[in-house]
């Protein structure tokens, strides 16, 4: 089945044709029900029909991270669900030789690029781009060359943005974690803080001419801040949402983001 590639209209607007250019797009990680297939063994449930059921469900693109230790996602998962669907393929992984063959040899339409540690349960920070300038600009160079979309996954730092712009990103992904962490523990300061943060990295990469989208820790109740930042393009939501889907299902939970995402915008 022939996929929906993204475009590459200026940071900012919005790519699908669809919708309107203040709308986010909404990018749905199934990596979740990967893991609950690993934690039994088998087949099932089957993270392909989590992804067709997902855009049946009106997401903009399926977001998979296929780790070293493969916890989540496996190998087949990758092209299974490319042929599954026709809404954009995001491939989140680290920076390595093994992975950076796996991408050129599938070519999703996205690549974003995460730190990886083997002990960690999720991503738990941002990509360290200043530090690393000079082998993340010869890495990513052939993925672009081969068509697909790179974006790093940073922390709302001014550095790491700038950095990001110099080794050829179109995208930076802000993460949003330590906002998520703030609201929950009702820290109001330190949330706002963050938010700001956030705000000004933003309108930064915007500046720059990178794509912006968020994502890391989202739920019904701390999206809207976050949809509300007027140059972000894309979120990224998995945990919570394949977790909702256990209650309410998978429709269900993607309509009320979504209404949720346009409310913020509205």
């Amino acid at each position: 089945m022939a996929r929906r590639m993204l475009g590459t209209k200026p940071a900012g607007t919005m790519m699908s044709d669809s919708t309107s250019d203040t709308m986010l797009r909404l990018g749905v990680n199934i990596d979740h029900v990967a893991t609950l297939r690993n934690a039994r063994g088998g087949a099932m449930p089957d993270p392909v029909r989590a992804a067709k059921l997902a855009q049946a469900a009106g997401a903009d693109g399926i977001t998979l991270h296929l780790r070293e230790d493969r916890r989540h996602i496996r190998d087949a998962d990758l092209p299974a669900i490319q042929a599954a669907v026709s809404i954009p393929i995001n491939l989140e992984m680290a920076a390595t030789d093994e992975m950076a063959a796996i991408a050129l040899a599938h070519r999703p339409e996205a690549i974003c690029i995460v730190p990886e540690r083997r002990e960690e349960r999720t991503t738990e920070g941002g990509l360290d781009v200043a530090g690393d300038e000079a082998r993340l600009r010869d890495y990513i160079a052939p993925l672009r060359a081969a068509g697909s979309r790179v974006s790093l996954f940073v922390a709302p730092d001014e550095a790491q943005i700038e950095a990001a712009a110099r080794v050829g990103a179109q995208v930076v992904e802000l993460h949003t974690g330590a906002y998520c962490e703030h609201v929950e523990a009702g820290n109001t300061a330190a949330r706002d803080a963050e938010l700001r943060r956030l705000f000004v990295c933003a309108a930064l990469a915007d500046e720059l001419g990178l794509e912006v989208h968020a994502g890391h820790g989202l739920n019904f109740d701390n999206v809207g801040p976050i949809a509300a930042i007027p140059e972000l393009v894309e979120l990224n939501i998995g945990h919570f949402l394949i977790g909702e889907a256990v209650f309410t299902g998978l429709e269900a939970a993607l309509a009320e983001m979504r209404r949720l995402m346009n409310l913020a915008r509205d």
